[in-house]
C-alpha cells in the first residue's frame, strides 16, 4: 500500500504486548502504508481518509506477529530421522547427510520451513545456516530468496564451521570451511544483503555454529567482524551437559566463561538453547544483556533438559522463542511453542508459577524482537511501529468457550490464522499463504528430501 492508504481492523480483542501489556476487549487498529497508525479501544476514529479496506474482526484476537529467534531451515528435508537420539548422537547420525546439501535442496527446505511458520503467525523469521559444503552453490542467496518470496521479515544468521572430525569436531571434513574462507564469505554476505534501515526486510548476523564445531579463533575473529560491520552475533550455547564437559576439558572453563573470553557476551549477542546455566551464567547474561533463544520443543525432543527461563526473565535476560531446526522439531510451527514454553517450564523448579499465558505471548513477540535487535520496529502493537500483526480466530469449537482470548491462544489448540500482515502486506488469508503455492512447496520439499536421502545412501 501507499503510505497514505489505510486498512482498518475493528471489533476485535487486542493484546498489544507493549510495555504496560495494554489490552482491549473490543478495539481497533489502523494500518497506514507499512506502519501501525493507531490502536485503541472501541470503534476506529471517524473521518479516516483513503481507507482501502475495512476488516470486521469479530471473534478474533489481534496480536503482534510472532518472531522466531532460532531455526535451521535446511533440516526441513531431514525430518523424522534419529527420533530416539540425544543431541550428541543425533548430530553424529545426521551430519553425514547434512554435509551433502546443495543449493536446490536448501532453497526447497527454506521455502518449506518459511511457509509452515508464516501460515502459523510468524511475521519475522531467522535462519542459522552453518553447513556450506564445497561446491554446493549460493546457499545464503537461496535462503534469502525464499524468505523474500514468502514475504516475511528475515534475519539470516550466516553460520560457519571450521572444526571438523580431524580436529576433534563433529562435522565431516568436506563440510567445513577454513577460518579465512568462513570470515571472508560471512563479510561478503553482510555487505551484499544486510539492510540496517528501520523497515528492513533482510538483515544478516555473524553466527559461527557452536563450540563443538568452531575454533576459538573463528569465534574471536567472528565477533570482531560483526562489530566492525555493525551486525548482531548468534551461536549455540550451553545446550547440553556434554557441551559443558567439552568446554571444561578443552578450554578449562564452562561455556559462558569461554564465550565471554572470546568476546561473545553483549547486548548484540543472542544464543540458542542455554539449557544448562547456573546462577553465575544467568547473572553474566543479565549483566551484559546477552539474549536467549528458548526452544522448548527441540530441547524436549533431544532430551537436553529444561532451560531456566523464569530465572532468566527475573534477572533481566532478554528471551525469545525458537522453533529450532525441524530435524528436532518436526512440526516447524512457532505458535505451538507458546504453549510448550509455558507447559514445559511448569515442570521445572517454579512449577505453576513458572510462566503464565501473557509471559508466553511476550516471549513469542516482543521478547523475540528484542533478541533480534528489532524491538523498536516490531514485536508490539503501537503507533509508529511496523505493521506486522496476526488475526487469530477464537470463536470456533476449539476456543469459543474460553473467555480470555490470550488464555485461549496460549493454552488452547493451535488457533487458526485468519490474516497475517507483514510490513502492511497481507501474506496469509484463512490459514493459507497468499505469497507462494503451498502444494508446490510441499512437492519440492518431498522431491529434494528423497534426492538427499539417495545421495547420502551412496556415501
Amino acid at each position: 500500500m501507499a503510505a497514505d492508504q489505510r486498512i482498518v481492523i475493528e471489533n476485535c480483542a487486542i493484546a498489544t504486548v507493549d510495555a504496560d501489556d495494554t489490552e482491549y476487549a473490543s478495539g481497533y487498529l489502523v494500518i497506514a502504508g507499512n506502519r501501525i497508525e493507531a490502536v485503541g479501544a472501541g470503534n476506529a476514529p471517524e473521518g479516516l481518509e483513503n481507507v482501502v479496506r475495512r476488516i470486521d474482526a469479530t471473534g478474533h484476537l489481534v496480536t503482534p506477529g510472532l518472531v522466531n529467534t532460532h531455526h535451521h531451515f535446511y533440516q526441513w528435508i531431514t525430518r523424522g530421522l534419529a527420533t530416539d537420539h540425544n543431541l550428541f548422537n543425533w548430530l553424529v547420525a545426521l551430519y553425514p547427510t547434512w554435509a551433502r546439501v546443495d543449493e536446490p535442496m536448501v532453497y526447497a527446505a527454506a521455502r518449506g520451513s518459511l511457509a509452515m511458520m508464516a501460515r502459523g503467525g510468524v511475521t519475522t523469521a531467522m535462519d542459522h545456516h552453518y553447513v556450506y559444503p564445497r561446491g554446493s552453490g549460493d546457499l545464503s542467496g537461496a535462503i534469502i530468496r525464499a524468505a523474500h518470496e514468502t514475504g516475511v521479515r528475515f534475519t539470516l544468521a550466516r553460520g560457519s564451521m571450521d572444526r571438523s572430525e580431524k580436529d576433534g569436531g563433529l562435522p565431516p571434513d568436506f563440510a567445513v570451511e577454513t577460518l579465512e574462507g568462513a570470515l571472508t564469505a560471512t563479510e561478503e554476505t553482510v555487505k551484499e544483503h544486510h539492510d540496517a534501515s528501520f523497515d528492513a526486510m533482510t538483515q544478516i548476523a555473524v553466527a559461527p555454529c557452536s563450540p563443538f564445531s568452531v575454533s576459538t579463533e573463528l569465534l574471536r575473529q567472528g565477533a570482531e567482524l560483526a562489530r566492525s560491520l555493525g551486525v548482531r552475533l548468534h551461536t549455540h550455547g550451553s545446550e547440553t551437559v556434554e557441551e559443558e564437559k567439552f568446554c571444561h576439558e578443552l578450554f578449562g572453563m564452562g561455556p559462558t566463561d569461554y564465550f565471554e573470553s572470546t568476546g561473545w557476551l553483549g547486548e548484540d549477542v543472542w544464543m540458542a538453547h542455554c539449557v544448562h546455566m547456573n546462577d553465575s551464567d544467568i547473572a553474566a547474561f543479565a549483566r551484559t544483556k546477552t539474549g536467549v533463544a528458548h526452544c522448548p520443543s527441540s530441547n524436549a525432543r533431544l532430551a537436553a533438559g529444561i532451560a531456566r527461563v523464569p530465572d532468566m526473565l527475573k534477572a533481566g535476560v532478554p528471551v525469545g522463542l525458537g522453533v529450532d531446526g525441524t530435524a528436532s522439531n518436526e512440526s516447524g510451527e512457532l505458535h505451538t511453542e507458546l504453549r510448550n514454553a509455558l507447559l514445559i517450564n511448569r515442570l521445572g523448579a517454579h512449577r505453576e508459577a513458572a510462566l503464565n499465558a501473557r509471559q508466553a505471548l511476550r516471549l513469542g513477540t516482543h521478547g523475540g524482537a528484542q533478541v533480534l535487535g528489532r524491538a523498536a520496529e516490531t514485536g508490539s502493537l503501537e503507533a509508529g511501529k511496523l505493521a506486522d500483526l496476526v488475526l487469530w480466530k477464537l470463536d470456533t469449537l476449539a476456543h469459543a468457550s474460553i473467555a480470555d482470548p490470550v488464555t485461549a491462544l496460549v493454552f488452547g489448540a493451535a488457533a487458526p490464522v485468519t490474516a497475517s500482515f507483514v510490513n502492511g502486506h497481507q501474506i496469509v488469508e484463512d490459514g493459507r499463504l497468499l505469497t507462494v503455492d503451498e502444494d508446490a512447496v510441499a512437492r519440492s520439499t518431498r522431491d529434494e528430501a528423497q534426492r538427499l536421502a539417495r545421495i547420502a545412501a551412496q556415501g
